[in-house]
């Protein structure tokens, strides 16, 4: 053989040899559904910690969603998985926070007697920013302000004698009762999260699956 025969042939084994080893099926499996189940689970988190503290929910949130399309995009080259994550990943925190706020409220709130005292929309040029004030009518007869959030949107009038949830745990402000036309708005949300989880967790496991090394 040739000297450029060997060298050719001694480099071929040798790029052989130093290149890393694509990971097995079983390997590929295992670590694609453990990215499944972690980005969604911790975008859950995120949603939850939001409606404690905003801020924190955000960063975490936004810290998975730039992860797990690093991952899927960087590591494993599924632009597409990676743009489908992170789309689902932003959506999923929309819904994910006030679904699990009004599923906790309406299980485990107290219900609580109050009065409607004021009805404010703070900002009406960028459309409704509704505020309502409510006052226990008894034991400390506390008084709250409630946003948007906590289900403020104009249904009660000052005077109204309403039940609102407390959190038990008094992390969270209370949440003001539906009004008639909001029934079943609950369980949309919670149907639209539980889609943009498995959304996204298919996503997830998808890019991990057919990942090129």
């Amino acid at each position: 053989m040739s000297a450029s025969g060997t060298a050719m042939a001694a480099d071929g084994a040798g790029g052989t040899g130093s290149s890393r080893p694509a990971p097995s099926g079983g390997r590929k499996a295992v670590s694609s559904v453990l990215w499944a189940v972690l980005v969604p689970a911790l975008l859950l988190l995120g949603a939850a910690l939001g409606q404690w503290m905003t801020w924190a929910g955000v960063v975490v949130a936004l810290a998975t969603i730039a992860v797990a399309a690093c991952v899927i995009g960087g590591s494993w080259h599924r632009a597409g998985a990676a743009t489908l994550v992170s789309f689902g990943g932003f959506a999923l925190m929309l819904f994910a926070g006030p679904a699990m706020y009004e599923a906790y409220m309406k299980t485990v709130g107290e219900p609580v007697d109050a009065v409607v005292t004021q009805v404010a929309d703070r900002d009406q040029r960028r459309g409704p920013d509704m505020y309502c004030t409510v006052r226990e009518l008894g034991g400390g007869r506390e008084t709250y302000e409630v946003s948007q959030q906590e289900n403020c949107f104009g249904q009660a009038r000052p005077g109204d004698r309403v039940e609102i949830r407390k959190d038990p745990l008094g992390l969270l402000d209370p949440r003001l009762p539906d009004s008639p036309d909001q029934r079943n708005t609950t369980e949309i949300t919670i149907a639209v999260t539980a889609g943009l989880t498995l959304l996204v967790a298919a996503g997830t496991f998808y890019g991990g699956q057919r990942r090129r090394g």
